[in-house]
Formats: structure tokens, sequence, C-alpha cells
């Protein structure tokens, strides 16, 4: 049984909250210097890449009409698989920039889906 679409969307946003939950009144300095914060982010960032994979293999229409889908899921792989250009300031800017489009696109499926 294929799960709903929903789901896909749920997990991701969930994530993606979570994310900003952790990091809320931080700085730069201070997220570099927090090593549970760090794993905690990075964590959150592969289910939502991990979720955002299977969207795609679910419903790929609907997957894309995320912004940035593919950028996403590699951001997720390079994390997984320890890529050395992924760092601690590539990780923060990315949560401070990129993370509310992506929370707006996934919460604007879902209420379509309900």
């Amino acid at each position: 049984m294929q799960r709903d679409p929903r789901a896909f969307l749920w997990d991701a946003r969930e994530a993606a909250l979570a994310i900003q939950s952790f990091t809320a009144g931080l700085d730069a300095a201070a997220y570099a210097n927090s090593p549970m914060t760090q794993a905690a982010v990075e964590r959150k960032f592969e289910v939502i890449g991990e979720a955002l994979n299977q969207l795609t293999k679910v419903d790929a229409a609907l997957a894309a009409r995320i912004p940035d889908l593919s950028q996403i899921v590699a951001f997720r792989n390079q994390l997984i698989h320890g890529d050395a250009t992924v760092n601690v300031s590539t990780v923060w800017n990315i949560a401070q920039t990129a993370l509310p489009t992506l929370i707006d696109a996934v919460q604007t499926l879902a209420d379509e889906l309900k």
C-alpha cells in the first residue's frame, strides 16, 4: 500500500518547523558552538530530503511544485554521506534563508490536498 502524499508533506513541514524551533534565538556563532543543535538540525534536514524524495516516487507532479526540490534531496544526500563541502555555515545559511520558503510551499500543497 502506498503512503498518502500528505504524509510526506507533513513529515517535511514538521521537520522544517523543528529546525526553526531548534535555531530560534540563536545567531550563527551560537549555532556553531552547539554541536547538539547542529546534529538535530542536520537530522531534520535529512528527514525533509527523504520525505520529499519519497514524495517524488508517489506523486511526481505534486513534488515538482516544490521549489528547489532536487537541491533539497541533494543536500540530504550530502549530509548523509558526510560531504566535506557542507559545513556549519552552509547548514546555518540554508536554515535561515531557504527554510521559510520551503515551509510555505509544503503548507500550500498540504492545504490543497485537504
